[in-house]
């Protein structure tokens, strides 16, 4: 596994290089979003990690340009920076994972391999996930049904793609919102029911065939 570090903290760097190193994966530091936006483009990496608060190109700018770049590239925050608006910049800006600083390493290190088996399960696959006449163009992030273009926010494309992902299978509230989001799930809020009304709205609405189901008691399924 080769992965990209951007952390401008030195002493923290060197940590996480000597216990990625320690599981003989390969590791490169950028100390700014500069350089490691030109180690991006100089290599394909099967994992980036980024800090926030970076000199030069902050850790959300370059989330955005390696995501306009590579969108199947697979990115985790990992920052101090820890509020709920803090999350949903990183997600909005295209994250696939958000770590909050301090960390168990050992925490890192499963994130670390659970985003490179996600990203190498769509390896040498054609890039689109389908059920029935819904389709997702995950280069493009492009989104269709029955041929017509179905615009998301980046919360509901990323709900959208999990749930194609796991397509015919149940996933349940605690599911969206530790795997999507990587948000500690609160009982006492609706805020997935929300979202994935949203998705229902314009994924099912307009067709006869309805493609999103709730499964009572469990959660969502989506299936042709």
């Amino acid at each position: 596994m080769k992965i990209l570090l951007v952390e401008d903290e030195v002493s923290l760097a060197s940590f996480i290089r000597k216990g990625i190193e320690s599981e003989s994966y390969e590791l490169e530091v950028a100390y700014d979003g500069l350089m490691g936006q030109r180690l991006f483009e100089q290599q394909p990496y099967d994992v980036v990690i980024l800090d926030v608060n970076l000199p030069l190109l902050n850790g959300f700018e370059l989330c955005r340009y390696i995501k306009q770049h590579s969108p199947r590239q697979a990115v985790l925050m990992l920052t101090a920076l820890d509020s709920l608006q803090d999350k949903e910049s990183g997600f909005g800006a295209g994250a696939d994972d958000y770590l909050v600083k301090p960390f168990v390493f050992r925490e890192l290190l499963l994130r670390i391999r659970a985003l490179a088996r996600r990203s190498s399960s769509y390896a040498g696959q054609h890039a689109i996930l389908q059920v029935a006449d819904l389709e997702m163009d995950l280069d493009a992030r492009i989104v269709r049904r029955a041929g017509q273009r179905i615009e998301l926010t980046t919360r509901e494309y990323g709900l959208l793609e999990y749930l194609m992902v796991n397509r015919g299978k149940t996933v349940t509230r605690v599911d969206i919102a530790e795997k999507v989001w990587d948000l500690h799930f609160d009982t006492n809020t609706n805020i997935i029911d929300v979202y994935v009304n949203y998705l229902r709205k314009k994924i099912d609405k307009n067709y006869e065939q309805k493609l999103l189901h709730t499964v009572v008691g469990m959660g969502y399924l989506l299936q042709g």
